[in-house]
């Protein structure tokens, strides 16, 4: 998810606008998550220049 997405700053000017918002939070609360089934080997990398070794390429 990019994060541009998550840290908008939402300005609410009117009533309308503010009963919008809330109506969609309450729309996506209700929402069912896909369940996702990881098929391949993972590791967390912790070292620097691993990290910096695989976002080079």
């Amino acid at each position: 998810m990019a994060t541009k997405s998550f840290l908008k700053n939402i300005v609410i000017k009117d009533k309308k606008s503010a009963t919008k918002f809330i109506e969609a939070l309450e729309k996506a609360e209700n929402k069912k998550v896909k369940k996702v089934k990881i098929d391949k080997l993972t590791e967390d990398v912790t070292d620097n220049e691993q990290i910096r070794k695989i976002f080079s390429k």
